[in-house]
């Protein structure tokens, strides 16, 4: 599947199109352009915490931003570009999720996996919830406070139990909650009332707290303890150090292979595991990106072969999951690496 992330250029391409008809109206080319660009990241965003899917929401900004081009000129400025942007964007995104199923983690289908028992096979890309960069959804500058939020609201877990949430409950809830939109303003754009947006809020929240699980108000910071133990987690696991993973695992700590339904709990079974079935990952070089909020490496076998992205979740100093997700040959260029170890990087903005 193309994917949408050539930024300017597809609406570029729909703008030449209807370039004719746009001179003849006196809409101006550049700028209209240049403006829907500026909120592409915060929209993927959003999108990304509907959809579930980096592909999906990439996907779905672009749509709005080709509909938001072709519909321009009859913008009459009633309210904001962002908010206007925005309707569209989630009318896409409802759209999308019309019939589609719950994309989940290994954890939300099934109780743990055996250790001992078959790797099963793969389940179809739609089943699961995908990391995705942060700098394709969090904007590189801003309120430290906002950022924080906006960088925990991205989290695997989080975005996880949104899917359980009725589409509309969906966006009603980011919108009111993670981007601080107020209640009329949320009514406005789904054409709805401020008494029905609220009753949606209320439910939503009742959803996420049965479900375990919300966006914290802070995260913790990646202070010089956390990134001294991402050290000790990358030198023992390149050196496929049993003993020394040990000591960084939590106990209670998890591991996950998208698109495997497999899973396990607890550092003795995942330790376990890594002798026996995932004993190929010896020898494995790991490469430092960030994901959903959180450290993250590109996983080479010995070989220089992709095998992951590996997300990792860190509390009270010890590593407590490794989301391993296995579907290399999309995930390495949209996360800029290359597809061998000690490679040329890919560009993000021109893979496919």
């Amino acid at each position: 599947m193309k994917r949408s992330s050539t930024s300017e250029a597809a609406v570029s391409a729909a703008a030449a199109g209807d370039e004719a008809a746009a001179e003849g109206r006196g809409v101006p080319q550049a700028e209209p352009v240049d403006r829907l660009e500026a909120h592409r990241t915060e929209l993927t965003g959003y999108c990304y915490r509907m959809l579930g899917s980096a592909f999906e929401a990439e996907d779905a900004v672009q749509e709005t931003m080709v509909r938001a081009w072709r519909s321009y000129d009859r913008f009459e400025g009633r309210s904001s570009l962002r908010s206007w942007l925005y309707r569209i964007a989630t009318n896409v995104c409802l759209d999308l999720l019309k019939g589609s199923q719950r994309r989940a983690r290994p954890m939300d289908l099934a109780s743990p996996s055996s250790v001992d028992g078959p790797i099963g096979t793969g389940l179809p890309e739609t089943t699961w919830i995908g990391p995705v960069p942060d700098e394709r959804v969090l904007a590189s500058a801003g309120d430290p406070a906002e950022t924080a939020v906006a960088r925990e609201s991205i989290r695997l877990a989080f975005v996880s139990a949104l899917q359980r949430l009725a589409p509309r409950q969906r966006a009603v809830l980011i919108l009111r909650e993670v981007l601080s939109w107020s209640a009329s303003e949320v009514a406005e754009l789904l054409g709805s009332s401020v008494a029905s947006v609220n009753s949606a809020l209320q439910r939503a929240r009742a959803t996420l707290a049965a479900s375990g699980d919300r966006a914290a108000d802070e995260p913790p910071p990646l202070d010089d303890a956390q990134q001294a133990l991402l050290r000790r987690y990358v030198d023992a696991f390149e050196r496929f150090d049993m003993d020394a993973l040990t000591a960084v695992l939590h106990e209670d700590s998890t591991l996950s292979m998208p698109p495997y339904a497999l899973w396990l709990r607890g550092r003795t079974d995942i330790l376990k595991w890594l002798r026996g079935p995932g004993e190929g990952c010896e020898g494995s070089h790991l490469v430092p990106v960030r994901a959903n909020g959180r450290p993250a490496f590109g996983q080479y076998r010995a070989d220089g072969a992709p095998w992951a992205i590996q997300v990792i979740e860190t509390a009270d100093g010890r590593v407590t999951a490794l989301q391993s997700f296995l579907d290399t040959e999309r995930l390495f260029p949209l996360f800029g690496l290359p597809l061998r170890y000690g490679g040329d990087a890919i560009s993000p903005a021109s893979a496919s």
